[in-house]
């Protein structure tokens, strides 16, 4: 689960028509199977996308893409297979406003699975006008998400069964073995209403879609800029198409090697350290809060909320799980915790739920939809343990070692892939190679989505890139988050290239900021998160 939250922005771009040269020399490879680093182009012109403003009031994302131009780009369902069945993308386009455009850039919020048509607000709001101006930013919905289609929920009960979800961490082996039985409808369901785009859903699929938008765009390189899963997407992109890559950043840079199983036990401990940091926070400002002068006080504190939400949830739907899934967000973000300690502390102090209730609803369609292609893809990409002992074996081995706060509740949101209807792998290929250009990476050193090593990887495996840490930073997605460092070093890299001259280790370092003060939210820009995750959310516009 290499994801996260949402937040929102404003609007500007360029033109994008393809031209038939571009198209009969940069047309995606034929095979669906590895993408491959060379290979002949089909002599077919590349579609051209109509673009139109967008309606005022999306029926998904409502006005937040007030200001965009929406359009449409059929795609092969089966890249194999180029003119069989076509499944749509949805793009949205902020048009370039500088004389003359230095081309487009795609941009992906991750997940896997979540939206993106509202990206381009964000950039163009949070970037210097100079560098917003001198590009098109292309939002799309993936295949399978949001606008596009077609667009995957499975078994809504799974996630949202109209009454607080069972406790994630399992009392005994009958209850292990529901939720088992859970996970093995949720995937029968998937399997049930989307048997003909399973097999084609997965990175290697997303791959090609990002060259047939770029060939549609009429670029002959593609611009890119991925958080969470999409830095793995951009670096899988890269594998295939090292020649094709333009200016492409990459924050919060998954481990390629952890692809998904190994990943999802890394991020329990990582998340464990994380809370236990928010927790020591909440404990230094004892005076606000009262739940505790000690870390290992306000863990108790939230133990006893927790066993009082299981045994009476509030208002009936809000129980123990979802008291986990709220604070999960924490984990990603440091904006949320003065009010989540706040809502806890009415809860332990006063018995009063209402602040709690308040900061939390249940997933609605657009996070169901986020979840069936976040399974989607991660089931398709890599084989995934098929016995659940091993799943028994490596979750609890965690729990009993300390690692308690994420383990379970992790182990179910995944536990789809073990019955999932179609195999998994074999993994995709991200290595740098011959003529791959600088890429620029950026990671938070105590991120908990995308621990730190994942960059350090990637970094390696991509001898020309550069990466630039924030030093400190918990945050997952840090850039286009008013971070003057971070995100001025992305600037300088799409307005001419300029790039931190390479050197042993992080090639630079940005100092993180302060914690947010108690009593109130720390001031943070709309980049504050990434992806989707489980029912309790921040603006699902982003």
């Amino acid at each position: 689960m290499p994801n996260a939250l949402k937040t929102t922005a404003a609007a500007a771009g360029l033109a994008a028509a393809a031209t038939a040269a571009v198209a009969a020399t940069l047309s995606p490879p034929a095979a669906l199977g590895d993408t491959p680093r060379t290979g002949r182009a089909a002599p077919a012109a590349a579609p051209r996308i109509a673009w139109k403003p967008c309606p005022e009031k999306d029926r998904v994302l409502q006005g937040a893409l007030k200001g965009l131009e929406c359009g449409t780009l059929r795609v092969p369902l089966d890249h194999g297979r180029p003119a069989g069945e076509k499944i749509t993308l949805a793009l949205t386009r902020a048009r370039h406003t500088a004389a003359r455009s230095q081309g487009a850039v795609l941009l992906n919020r991750g997940g896997p699975g979540a939206h993106g048509r509202d990206l381009p607000r964000l950039f163009t709001a949070m970037l210097p006008k100079d560098v917003a101006g001198r590009y098109d930013w292309i939002g799309y919905d993936p295949r399978g998400v949001g606008a596009s289609r077609p667009a995957m929920v499975c078994d809504t009960t799974y996630q949202n069964p109209g009454r607080p979800r069972a406790d994630t961490i399992p009392a005994n082996r009958a209850e292990e073995e529901a939720w088992q039985k859970r996970a093995r409808k949720y995937a029968a369901d998937c399997g049930a209403d989307y048997g003909k785009l399973l097999p084609h859903m997965g990175t290697r699929a997303w791959v090609r879609d990002l060259d047939a938008i770029r060939a549609a765009l009429g670029q002959e390189k593609l611009d890119f800029f991925g958080y969470s899963y999409g830095s793995y997407l951009g670096a899988a992109y890269a594998t295939a198409y090292p020649r094709r890559v333009g200016r492409m950043v990459l924050d919060s840079v998954v481990r390629p090697s952890g692809v998904w199983y190994a990943n999802n036990l890394d991020q329990n401990v990582a998340f464990e350290k994380r809370i236990r940091t928010y927790f020591s926070w909440i404990a230094r400002h004892h005076k606000t809060y009262g739940l505790g002068r000690t870390r290992q006080a306000v863990a108790a504190s939230y133990a006893r909320a927790r066993a009082a939400l299981k045994a009476k949830p509030a208002k009936g739907r809000f129980g123990a799980s979802e008291l986990d899934d709220l604070f999960l967000i924490n984990g990603y973000i440091d904006q949320t915790w003065p009010a989540h300690a706040r809502a806890l502390s009415a809860y332990v102090r006063k018995k009063n739920a209402g602040p709690l209730l308040a900061q939390w609803r249940p997933p609605g369609w657009l996070e169901q939809n986020n979840y069936a292609v976040y399974n989607a893809v991660q089931c398709r990409d890599a084989a995934w343990p098929r016995d659940w002992e091993t799943w028994h074996r490596d979750n609890w081995r965690l729990y009993r070692s300390g690692y308690r706060f994420e383990t379970w509740s992790n182990a179910w949101y995944n536990a789809p892939c073990a019955f999932w209807p179609v195999p998994g792998g074999p993994r995709p290929e991200v290595r740098g190679g011959p003529g791959t250009p600088p890429i620029l990476l950026l990671q938070a050193t105590e991120d908990a989505a995308t621990p730190y090593e994942g960059a350090l990887e990637t970094h390696r495996l991509f001898p020309t890139s550069r990466l630039v840490v924030q030093s400190g930073g918990g945050n997952h997605g840090i850039a286009m988050n008013g971070d003057r460092c971070l995100d001025g070093a992305v600037a300088a890299y799409f307005r001419d290239g300029t790039l931190p001259a390479s050197r042993p280790g992080p090639d630079a370092t940005c100092p993180a900021g302060p914690p947010p003060a108690a009593g109130r939210a720390k001031k943070g820009g709309p980049a504050a998160s990434t992806g989707h995750r489980r029912g309790a959310s921040l603006d699902t516009a982003r």
